[in-house]
């Protein structure tokens, strides 16, 4: 048994003196300070808060430049001499530079989601950001940014998501029996997946549930409406398709297409192959339905309308349906606002210019690139990130429809359907990529030029 004492010896702790025996006190607290030394304590507080700073901007949704971005600011205020990161959908590495030591920290960030109102107070909070700060002074910040609790109660939430679906059934062609079923499925899909959510049950199980809770509420309304007016559920089955629209994941493709196109492609792929599992978890689901219950997903005819009136429509549904995915991905009103104007002149230019004769695609990359144009001009003027306003403009765009009928005409076996609509949502969905970018490109320069 040693006879050493149990608690530290003036500064020297028990441990040290238990692993080198042959030390007396004073060759033990010698030790301990030269240990001390060489440990970089304050660049591992710095390090620490730089990387908290990262894992909290990736898990409110923003593209991996602008995690990169916001780190680099934030540890240049510290007084970090250099900071490189890593960035992916989920991981983290980032190395930390202070005269000759250097730290490098790995994290994981397993929640995966969009929070709009917590993404502008970070970018806020990155901007702000001055020489001098403290460690304690920005993590109190972000103490004070994670603590906030979501704007809307699950209602509004849900029932931002069926306003949303519900402007989309007008779009895709539909009528006042659409647009309530959608309405009606979309809002009782996005309540269910919440729910679902918030207890941690996986996110693909989860959309495949929403979405089947969509399809069926739909067809409920339907066939009650038919009991009442006869021929209804034949006429009106196929407008099902826009009750889950709310389901196709903007973000992680919009951002998922700008990581690639800032050639960072770690993190690129794995975004938009997030975005393509959900969507196909979503469309399996949806097809699964149309089995089970006869359901067909054929396109709606267009509604003969004057073109003075199809634009007003057309304009009130653009306006409501940005508006209803900016509150669903909880933006303040005001941000939403902002959105939903920029995402209602460009989507209703798409729409004019596709049926002046431009192909759909070329159609959607002019509408993008208007899109990322007024976001570069409203948002240094109102304060709000570019983010913000851009993705919720163009969800809209994203060719939801095509995609979940892709799937289901691929699994009927009508392999050359399946083709014509899969090829058309992959080429709108590149075009979107570049309209943003091009965007980028002329209206940034850290995006115009490499440094």
């Amino acid at each position: 048994m040693s006879d050493l004492p149990s608690e530290p010896v003036d500064g020297a702790p028990a441990a040290d003196r238990a692993r080198r025996p042959d030390l007396d006190d004073e060759q033990a607290r010698a030790v301990l300070r030269s240990e001390n030394d060489l440990e970089p304590v304050e660049l591992i507080r710095m390090s620490g808060t730089v990387l908290r700073m990262g894992k909290a901007m990736l898990s409110t949704g923003h593209g991996s430049y602008r995690v990169k971005a916001a780190m680099a600011q934030v540890a240049r205020s510290l007084g970090i001499d250099r900071h490189e990161a890593h960035v992916t959908l989920t991981e983290i590495t980032a190395t930390s530079h202070r005269g000759p030591i250097f730290r490098t920290e790995v994290a994981e960030v397993r929640t995966i989601g969009v929070n709009a109102d917590r993404l502008q107070a970070l970018s806020d909070l990155a901007n702000g950001m001055h020489a001098g700060v403290t460690v304690d002074e920005v993590n109190r910040d972000l103490d004070r940014i994670e603590s906030k609790a979501p704007l809307y109660v699950p209602v509004i939430n849900a029932a931002s998501a069926g306003v949303a679906c519900g402007a989309f059934a007008f779009l895709n062609n539909g009528g006042w029996v659409e647009i309530v079923g959608a309405t009606l499925g979309a809002g009782l899909g996005q309540y269910s997946r919440r729910w679902l959510l918030h207890r941690k049950v996986n996110q693909f199980g989860a959309t495949v549930v929403a979405a089947a809770v969509a399809c069926l509420a739909y067809l409920a309304f339907v066939l009650a409406l038919d009991a009442v007016v006869v021929g209804v559920a034949s006429r009106h089955e196929a407008g099902f398709i826009s009750s889950v629209l709310f389901l196709v994941p903007g973000f992680p493709l919009v951002t998922g297409a700008l990581d690639l196109a800032k050639a960072d492609f770690s993190a690129g792929v794995a975004r938009v192959t997030y975005g393509m599992t959900i969507l196909t978890s979503a469309a399996l689901s949806v097809w699964a339905v149309t089995l089970a219950t006869g359901l067909e997903a054929d396109p709606i005819p267009r509604p003969d309308l004057s073109w003075w009136l199809m634009t007003v429509l057309r304009l009130v549904a653009s306006f409501l349906g940005v508006l209803g995915f900016a509150l669903m991905f909880n933006s303040p009103v005001r941000m939403a606002m902002w959105a939903a104007s920029i995402g209602m002149v460009a989507n209703v230019l798409r729409l004019a210019l596709a049926d002046g004769g431009l192909a759909i695609q070329a159609a959607t990359m002019v509408a993008t690139l208007v899109v990322a144009v007024l976001a570069a001009v409203v948002g240094p003027r109102t304060g709000i990130p570019r983010t913000a306003l851009s993705v919720p403009a163009v969800v809209i765009m994203v060719p939801g429809v095509a995609a979940y009928r892709a799937v289901a005409s691929f699994n009927n076996g009508q392999v050359e359907a399946a083709l014509a609509a899969g090829s058309q949502a992959a080429f709108v969905v590149i075009c979107i990529a570049m309209g943003l970018a091009a965007g980028r490109i002329l209206t940034d320069r850290s995006w115009g030029f490499e440094r």
